[in-house]
Parts: C-alpha cells; sequence; structure tokens
C-alpha cells in the first residue's frame, strides 16, 4: 500500500470574500445613518472611518497569519494576564480610562479614539480556555465523571475573574458574549452531555427562581439580589415598551417602527423617516430593514449565515483539536452576538447595547472580530490535506 500526502497552506478566499461583501454593506449602512446622527457627529464621515479599520483589520489578520497558531497555545496564560490587567485597570480608574453611559469600560488612546479591553479579551479567553481543554484531553483520553466535572471546575475558574470585572464595570452584554464562548467550547469539549443538561436545567432553575421573586416579592428583590434600578432598566422596556415609551422602550419601539416601515422592498437608499439613536452602531440592522426591506435584511443574516458556516467547515476540516477549539469559541462568539444584536432590534431579546459584528461602527471592535478572522484563516491554511491510493 502507498500512501501520498498532500499538503495545502492556502487561504479561504470564500471567507474573505464574505467579509469583502461585509465591508461593503458596513460602509452603505453607516453613510445612509449619518444625516440621522446628533448635529455635533455630522461631521464625522463615519463610513470612510469604517473603511479604514477595515484596512487596519487587513493588516491584522496578515501580521496574525505570519505566527502559526500553535504558538498561541504556549502564549495563552500571558496574554490572559496581560488581558486582566487591562480590565483591573478599568476597575481602579487609572489615568486614561472614559466612563460612558455609567460604564467603565474604555481607555482613551490619543490620536485613535477610545479603546475597549473586553474586546481583547474575548480572544485572549478563546486561547486560554482551548489550552485548558486540550490539556485536559491529552491528560484524559477516556475522562471518567470525575474528570469531566475538573474540566468544567478548571474552566469556571479561568472564566470567572474577568466575569467578575465585567459585572462589575457594568456591562452585561459582553459578560453574556464571555459566558456564550465558554458554553460554545463546553459543548465541544468532551464532557458528557447529561453534565451540560444538568448546568441547563440548574440555571433555567435559578433564572425561574428570580423571576418568581421579582414578581412576587419586588421590595426584597430589589433590596438584596439586584439594588440598582438601572440594571432593571433594559428589561422593563423589552418587556413592556410601550409602558415605558419615553424612557427604557424608546429604542425598541423606534427599532420596531424602522423595521416595519421597510416592509419588503424598502424605501430605497437614504429614505430614512424613523429616527433611530445609536443608527450607526447598535441599531445599524434597524437602518438597512427601514432602506432596503425584508430583503435586504435577508441578504445581511445570508452573509452572517455564510461566515459561520464557512468557520464551521474549517473547524470541523482540521486534524488538530486545539485550532478546532479555536474555531469554535470564535464561531461560538460571533454567533451570538449577532444573534442578540438582530434579536434585540426586533423585540426578541433585551437590549444590551452588542453591535452586530462587521457591520457597526466601532473601531476596536471591528479590529478584535478581524483578529478573529485571522485566527480562523491560520487554522485553515495550516490545515493539511491527505490524500490516500492503494495499488496492488
Amino acid at each position: 500500500m502507498e500512501q501520498d500526502k498532500l499538503s495545502q497552506s492556502k487561504l479561504d478566499y470564500n471567507l474573505l470574500f464574505v467579509l469583502f461583501l461585509m465591508a461593503i454593506v458596513s460602509a452603505i449602512a453607516i453613510q445612509s445613518a449619518e444625516p440621522s446622527l446628533p448635529e455635533k457627529l455630522q461631521s464625522v464621515n463615519f463610513s470612510l472611518k469604517q473603511l479604514q479599520w477595515y484596512v487596519i483589520g487587513a493588516f491584522v489578520i496578515a501580521a496574525t497569519l505570519i505566527i502559526d497558531y500553535d504558538r498561541l497555545f504556549h502564549l495563552a496564560w500571558y496574554l490572559y494576564g496581560f488581558g486582566m490587567l487591562l480590565l483591573l485597570g478599568l476597575e481602579l480608574n487609572v489615568p486614561g480610562t472614559v466612563t460612558l453611559k455609567g460604564a467603565t469600560s474604555w481607555y482613551h488612546i490619543p490620536g485613535a479614539g477610545n479603546f475597549q479591553p473586553s474586546e481583547l479579551m474575548k480572544i485572549f479567553m478563546i486561547i486560554v480556555i482551548s489550552r485548558i481543554i486540550m490539556n485536559h484531553r491529552e491528560k484524559y483520553p477516556e475522562p471518567t465523571v470525575k474528570e469531566d466535572f475538573q474540566l468544567l471546575g478548571k474552566t469556571l475558574l479561568a472564566t470567572a475573574p474577568p466575569l467578575f470585572l465585567l459585572i462589575r464595570q457594568p456591562d452585561l452584554g459582553m459578560s453574556m458574549v464571555f459566558m456564550a464562548i465558554v458554553a460554545s467550547l463546553v459543548l465541544v469539549s468532551g464532557i458528557r452531555w447529561r453534565i451540560i443538561l444538568g448546568i441547563i436545567f440548574s440555571g433555567l432553575s435559578i433564572a425561574g427562581i428570580l423571576i418568581f421573586i421579582f414578581f412576587q416579592f419586588p421590595d426584597f428583590f430589589h433590596k438584596y439580589i439586584l439594588k440598582k434600578d438601572y440594571q432593571l432598566d433594559r428589561f422593563y422596556g423589552w418587556l413592556a415598551p410601550y409602558e415605558y415609551s419615553n424612557d427604557q422602550g424608546f429604542q425598541l419601539i423606534r427599532s420596531l417602527l424602522a423595521i416595519g416601515s421597510g416592509e419588503m422592498y424598502g424605501k430605497g437608499f437614504g429614505n430614512l423617516d424613523v429616527y433611530l439613536p445609536e443608527a450607526h452602531t447598535d441599531f445599524i440592522f434597524g437602518i438597512i430593514a427601514e432602506q432596503f426591506g425584508f430583503i435586504g435584511a435577508s441578504i445581511v443574516i445570508s452573509l452572517f449565515f455564510l461566515l459561520v458556516y464557512r468557520m464551521v467547515h474549517i473547524a470541523l476540516e482540521s486534524h488538530d483539536l486545539y485550532g478546532s477549539y479555536l474555531c469554535t469559541g470564535v464561531i461560538g462568539m460571533i454567533t451570538f452576538q449577532v444573534f442578540q444584536n438582530i434579536g434585540m432590534t426586533i423585540g426578541l431579546l433585551p437590549i444590551t447595547g452588542l453591535p452586530l459584528p462587521f457591520i457597526s461602527y466601532g473601531g476596536s471592535s471591528l479590529a478584535t472580530y478581524m483578529l478573529a478572522i485571522g485566527i480562523v484563516l491560520n487554522v485553515r491554511s495550516r490545515t493539511k490535506k491527505f490524500m490516500f491510493s492503494s495499488e496492488e
């Protein structure tokens, strides 16, 4: 029997083409949203700045491809420590921190604007949890129930410190993204399904108990569980937007009006009749739906489907478990943010302030997404394909 091995080290051009299309959609959507922005922001060409960030992101991808992703395995805890230092700096309000809308989540970088370290920490979490799972799988090829719980415990220990600091900021949206990353990696970690289902059931039970306490004993809930009312504002605005139309429910009502008024084909480029706050960032999907209707919104969702499909394909194609884990973490991160952003604009989920990946305006967030895509492309470019042939 003769074995021939063909190694192909190349980029996934299908994935890059989807990114190119998203850059075009993002520039068009942000450009059309600019007239509806507050007067103080209309002097800024956000669409041009977004394209500039895409160019920077292209260099980020190129730089990521230079280094073999295996190096990330060895640097995982150093990157994690660096990310924790950045988050601790926000907690301690070191010089340069920025507080917006009650959350201290940014550093101001002169000449570059605000930088959100939690965006970078998402990537570091993917890298370090993937390493934890990989080490555990190598040590315990056939783990027992006890060893499954050990892996779960190690994963939670690594997640708890940054998650605690994010809740302290407070940043509910980013905290949910971190939990989505952990959940996606736990699902492919090899932990027994009965343990995972038990965790899900426990979480739902706790949520049910909290909801019961909230409705039956509201004074106790506000005094001992959530002392600050603003933490519940977004839920009030989500569950009963028209009762709080001037405050918590204002954004959701405007978003629903914009999306609904677009109908099937939309009003056309630049025809915006509904005022949307944060139109170029959090509610960019509403801008797209109003101008291009159901058809345009469906095209955007289809682009995300193709993006995730290509990443799933790369994860399954990889012969290295660590590479597959890295891809899985990126898939979980992007998929959750897309679902959360679109879900909050149509009233399916509470408003959390998470941007729509690759479409919403944002420098640090876009650079982070491009870094994540760079890691996935790195895994793809170093995946070897094998061709076997036999001759008698």
